[in-house]
């Protein structure tokens, strides 16, 4: 089988309140904006934001299934937690420092980068 994975989407309870927090991390504007599902294009990846509310669809947070985002440097990755809730410390695993983030709708994110 040959596949790609081109797309992911997390779901969130307000869409503004989202959309401002990935603005601020991704440090740009999101692609696509819609009340019910929302686009930013990181690198020709999919990251998508969806209205769950807004179909009546039932869904639980926390750290069922994480998104890893990785950033180009040790010193990046520690800007980018500064003023996050931590859910897992940084930590050096393997050849990488990881931590993990609450972002503003209690969804879990990885972030990582090389040592």
């Amino acid at each position: 089988m040959k596949c790609n994975i081109c797309s992911l989407y997390i779901c969130v309870e307000d869409m503004n309140r989202a959309i401002k927090f990935y603005e601020d991390f991704f440090e740009q504007s999101v692609t696509e904006r819609d009340d019910l599902y929302s686009v930013f294009d990181i690198n020709g990846f999919r990251f998508g934001l969806f209205a769950y509310t807004i179909v009546n669809e039932a869904h639980t947070f926390g750290s069922n299934c994480l998104p890893s985002i990785s950033v180009e440097s040790y010193d990046m990755l520690v800007s980018k937690i500064q003023d996050k809730k931590i859910c897992f410390p940084l930590t050096k695993i393997g050849m990488n420092w990881v931590a993990e983030f609450v972002d503003s709708e209690g969804n879990h994110i990885e972030i990582t980068t090389p040592i």
